[in-house]
């Protein structure tokens, strides 16, 4: 059986996973609220909207405290002059190779939250699918960028 990969992404994104999530539980305290409200017009009963209350605190601990910390102990990768290593899984661990032979290509990618930290996601594209390896430094992210894209040249260049 093969090591785990050896690289893991950046500390930072556990914040911008945390700060993501808080975003999206936003949103559905804000659609709960609008249950009570409508409760309230309609004379509904109110025990729909304080389940969804409760069910939202709990969704908030699990994805906002635990699944950030779980998935960044998780996430790792590394980089092989052959093939590229990846690691990933709360639950159910998925572990990827991707022969350099199949990259096309690599982006990286940066929204608004992974730029407040300088993160940033490299996404290797083959022509089946495309793999990321998320929240990387911006300068570690790039020379990974380049590293990738030389390697696959080289051996493509081989065949």
């Amino acid at each position: 059986m093969r090591e785990q990969p050896k690289n893991r992404i950046a500390k930072e994104a556990v914040k911008a996973w945390r700060i993501a999530a808080s975003i999206y539980i936003s949103i559905y305290f804000i659609l709960v609220l609008a249950s009570f409200v409508f409760a309230y017009i309609f004379k509904f009963t109110y025990w729909y909207s304080i389940g969804a209350l409760f069910l939202g605190f709990l969704l908030g601990f699990i994805f906002i405290y635990l699944l950030p910390k779980l998935r960044y102990r998780r996430w790792r990768y590394e980089i092989f002059d052959q093939e590229i290593y990846i690691q990933r899984g709360i639950l159910v661990m998925t572990r990827t190779l991707i022969p350099m032979i199949r990259v096309q290509h690599v982006d990286t990618e940066q929204g608004p939250i992974l730029k407040r930290f300088k993160l940033a996601t490299v996404s290797i594209s083959t022509a089946a699918t495309t793999h990321d390896i998320p929240a990387l430094r911006e300068e570690d992210a790039s020379a990974l960028r380049d590293r990738i894209s030389t390697l696959a040249r080289v051996e493509e260049e081989d065949v």
